[in-house]
């Protein structure tokens, strides 16, 4: 703040001293007077494009953008029942919300998907929301449709005659534009900030077909998720959607959803339809120092294949491993345009010429697009990251108690290993076994270093394809009074090694 302060401190005086400088010692009183009004006409008019003050603007806005709330029952945890001598869950009512803004007279709400959903993947629907408008009337708002892919949902509210915006064109937003936010943080209620455009298609690294956000200083703070973003007509340019924080606080670094991205998903939302991406059916890698030095490329140009799905777009089209794609229907693959985002734009049943490398020759492929699975599909096949110790499956399999029996005995869960499973993790697709999808962190395994991802191919040395196969060398090891299971794990990379477990009781 004190250099700050010194700058401005120093542009002043240096303005008053080039005035005098430039005062002629003849120039008589009327002159000077015009000089110093001619100044102040220049100090104090606009400049194209910076309004003197958004209040007429925010007027016409303002009602149309509405404040919501959301409840849902959470387990906080469990308390001794002494009716039962077991544990009961203890639930909480909790609340949360953000802004949302109307895109129809009758009723229609544009908002983020995580403002009416529950934890970190956004699958769980809070059990009630609430749309507050501007003059104070509050009404119960049902989900039309929900997309966790580009994090935004369609509500509606039973009501007519009401104030709404429309959606303008973010492809010709300029860096330093102007633009207007309005939403309600911390809950406060409808509220006003500003600022200017700071970067456009800004890549935040999460990955993912939408992961390209307009980036503004404009005031964002947890409750302004879902609210619009306005440019100086009046349109909805971007819908506000995270910030960068290192204190969980607005620091000039927030991001929007470009209008150019939300609007056909918006309308199929609206009118119950599904949102279709492309989809290759590949797992990739950038291609980093290493990857540019053996194929004689630049850094960050292209992406690695490190998997291909079978029967998948990629595999039909003659994709391998190993293969770097350069460029996807002419668009050049780099960080800022990344092979997921062009992909997942492109609409299913297209087909399109891929450059690739392959072996250090320049080649061209060409492709059909397919269909995108959902997020919850995607998230099955490709959520084994060894950093989230998750469960899989939530809930027993309901065969002789399977997941709860192997997890309570070795100390982690296990799912069949499926083909597609096999690819993502980096497992030859043929391989039979289970694969493990947690482990518990107090757990013998976890002590010798087991992790979501493991292959478990044999027990005791016989194979094991199923879970059931597993809970069958497990039982056979107790009859036996062994305390340990040995067994073949395989893990991406690596043959596979032989370990013992120890068995609880």
């Amino acid at each position: 703040m004190r250099y700050a302060y010194g700058i401005t401190a120093a542009l002043l005086l240096g303005g008053t001293a080039a005035t005098l400088a430039f005062q002629s010692p003849a120039a008589s009183q009327s002159d000077r007077v015009e000089a110093a009004a001619s100044v102040s006409a220049l100090t104090t008019a606009p400049r194209p494009g910076a309004p003197m003050s958004f209040a007429d603007l925010v007027a016409k806005l303002q009602p149309a953008v509405v404040n919501i709330t959301t409840r849902q029952k959470v387990q906080v945890g469990t308390s001794f029942d002494p009716s039962t001598g077991g544990q009961s869950p203890v639930v909480r009512k909790q609340e949360g919300g953000g802004s949302g803004f109307l895109i129809s007279t009758d009723g229609y709400i544009v908002t983020n998907n995580h403002v009416i959903t529950s934890g970190e993947d956004g699958a769980q629907l809070v059990d009630t929301v609430t749309v507050r408008l501007t003059d104070g009337r509050d009404y119960k708002a049902a989900i039309i449709g929900r997309d966790q892919a580009s994090d935004l949902a369609v509500l509606k509210i039973d009501a007519t005659g009401l104030p709404f915006v429309e959606f303008g064109d973010s492809t010709k937003v300029r860096v330093g534009d102007w633009v207007v936010a309005i939403g309600n943080p911390f809950s406060l209620g409808s509220t006003v900030t500003a600022g200017i455009v700071s970067a456009l298609q800004r890549n935040t690294g999460q990955g993912g077909a939408y992961d390209r956000f307009i980036q503004t200083d404009t005031a964002i703070n947890q409750g302004n998720s879902g609210g619009p973003l306005f440019d100086l007509n009046g349109r909805v340019i971007g819908i506000n959607n995270r910030l960068i924080s290192p204190v969980g606080a607005n620091v000039g670094i927030n991001f929007a959803i470009p209008a150019e991205s939300a609007i056909s998903i918006v309308e199929s939302l609206k009118n119950g339809k599904t949102v279709s991406r492309g989809y290759l059916g590949i797992g990739i890698a950038p291609v980093d120092d290493r990857v540019a030095a053996a194929f004689g490329l630049p850094k960050n140009h292209g992406e690695i294949i490190q998997q291909v799905e079978p029967g998948q777009a990629a595999a039909q089209a003659g994709l391998k491993p190993g293969d770097v794609v350069i460029k996807v229907n002419g668009r050049d693959v780099s960080p800022q345009q990344t092979l997921s985002y062009i992909v997942a734009n492109i609409h299913p049943g297209t087909k399109v010429p891929l450059d690739i490398i392959r072996d250090g020759k320049a080649m061209t492929l060409s492709a059909t697009v397919g269909t995108r699975p959902t997020e919850d599909k995607l998230a099955a096949a490709r959520g084994f990251d060894p950093k989230e110790n998750k469960p899989f499956n939530k809930e027993d399999d309901g065969k002789a108690g399977t997941l709860k029996y192997v997890r309570e005995t070795l100390g982690f869960s296990v799912i069949p290993l499926t083909s597609e499973i096999a690819s993502d993790i980096g497992i030859d697709p043929a391989t039979k076994g289970v694969v493990i999808d947690a482990v518990l962190p107090a757990s013998d395994a976890a002590e010798i270093g087991f992790r979501r991802g493991d292959v478990i191919m044999a027990a005791n040395f016989k194979p094991v394809a199923t879970p059931a196969a597993l809970i069958e060398q497990i039982q056979a090891a107790k009859k036996l009074g062994r305390s340990a299971l040995i067994l073949e794990v395989r893990r991406q990379g690596t043959p596979s090694i032989q370990v013992a477990v120890q068995l609880s009781e």
